[in-house]
């Protein structure tokens, strides 16, 4: 019975960078998807806005234990309390903590003097908060007045920290790497920070502090996963111009099959943690900090990774593209292809249903070979026994003939 062998699927090449997803020739379909979430990211953004928290807004936030006389006390009990006092629904109702530690939060409008203590007074009737020594206190209800400005001072500081930090990024990848990856990599990072806060106001997650915060956090990720990615194809692509093996678009989606796992895998482990941070920040805590920097890391991560694979790249190529110089060598690819193609076709071992493209492994044992071969073919030799001796020069060392007469 003859053994039969199978061919490795492209799953099988993920952790070899033999894949051969076809990224970048499929860029007009990446074009499309980013470009509709973009848009409605956009127009979400604009007509519906977003849900601003009271360190934006200004008002007046009322706290007190969750643990009542008459059992535990509900947001649903602490949010009729409070319509049936001030006479509109509350802002934000959230509990926080676990345990004999866990609070309510009321957040509303900003309320006076008079409104404050009617509701305080409502609270501790209807729900009878304990102190700390088991016993009903109205002490343990505390408010505290928010002002809109702190909010808007954090606001105008993200937005100088974004701007001065997206120079420094184009400045620096314009002189570490070229101009036209500084470009991609901007793209791909401005549509990071439009999705993550598009996702924002569809989804309602009230934005805080905490919000503007992680989101300036996960530029630098994004950041580093499109520099990992451009890096390779730096590599791939050096000396291209003087080769016809395959364009700069297949030498970059060489490269991005060579770094998929890699990013996949560090999107994975950053992920877990910003995971474990939502858990903790609404199992056990409640809505607050934790929750609010969880949210926008976890969407900011996807986001920039995504758009560092099928964003950026594909872009680069289109921009490189663009120079006469790329063009002309695609040609010249073209034009190989074409031969090597005809002169198969006239021996009869051309094969309609075999690509005119290899596979990636052999690309690269290919470019690694010419890259070889060219720096051998500039190296001069160096070693006298390979030189070519001088015409009537006389022969020396063991080769040469002895001199005076042969011994019997």
């Amino acid at each position: 019975m003859a053994a039969t062998t199978t061919r490795p699927g492209k799953f099988s090449g993920l952790y070899t960078g033999t894949g051969a997803f076809d990224i970048v020739g499929k860029r007009k379909i990446w074009y499309a998807f980013f470009g509709a979430l973009v848009l409605v990211c956009l127009v979400s953004i604009i007509f519906r806005g977003f849900n601003l928290g009271i360190d934006f807004t200004g008002g007046t936030q009322i706290q007190f234990p969750a643990a009542g006389a008459q059992g535990q006390i509900t947001t649903t009990q602490v949010s009729q309390v409070y319509e049936k006092s001030v006479g509109i629904p509350a802002a934000s109702v959230q509990s926080a903590g676990t345990g004999a530690s866990e609070t309510i939060q009321l957040r509303s409008e900003p309320l006076d003097v008079g409104q404050t203590a009617a509701l305080k007074q409502a609270l501790f009737q209807e729900l009878q908060p304990l102190g700390p020594d088991g016993q009903p206190s109205q002490q343990v209800i505390s408010d505290s007045d928010v002002s809109g400005t702190w909010g808007g001072q954090i606001t105008r500081q993200a937005i100088i920290a974004l701007a001065v930090f997206l120079v420094l990024v184009t400045i620096f990848l314009a002189f570490y790497f070229e101009r036209s990856m500084a470009i991609a990599a901007l793209v791909a990072l401005l549509h990071d920070v439009v999705v993550t806060a598009g996702i924002y106001s569809i989804v309602g997650f009230e934005v805080s502090p905490a919000t503007v915060i992680g989101l300036l956090t996960i530029l630098g990720f994004s950041l580093y996963d499109t520099v990992v990615v451009f890096d390779k194809v730096r590599e791939n692509t050096r000396g291209l111009l003087g080769l016809t093996r395959r364009t700069y678009g297949e030498a970059a989606n060489l490269a991005l099959n060579q770094t998929l796992m890699r990013s996949i895998n560090t999107s994975l482990i950053a992920v877990l943690p910003v995971l474990g941070l939502l858990v903790v920040g609404v199992g056990l805590l409640g809505v607050g900090t934790l929750a609010d920097l969880a949210l926008v890391q976890l969407v900011g991560i996807v986001a920039g990774a995504l758009s560092s694979l099928a964003l950026a790249t594909p872009l680069l190529v289109d921009l490189k593209m663009r120079d006469p110089r790329f063009r002309k060598q695609a040609e010249r690819v073209a034009a190989r292809r074409a031969r090597a193609a005809a002169a198969q076709r006239g021996a009869g071992t051309f094969d309609d249903d075999e690509p005119d493209l290899v596979d990636d492994e052999t690309l690269g044992r290919e470019l690694r070979r010419e890259r070889a071969v060219a720096a051998a073919a500039s190296t001069p030799d160096r070693n006298p026994r390979r030189q070519p001796q001088r015409s009537g020069a006389r022969p020396t060392g063991k080769s040469a003939r002895p001199s005076g007469k042969r011994r019997r």
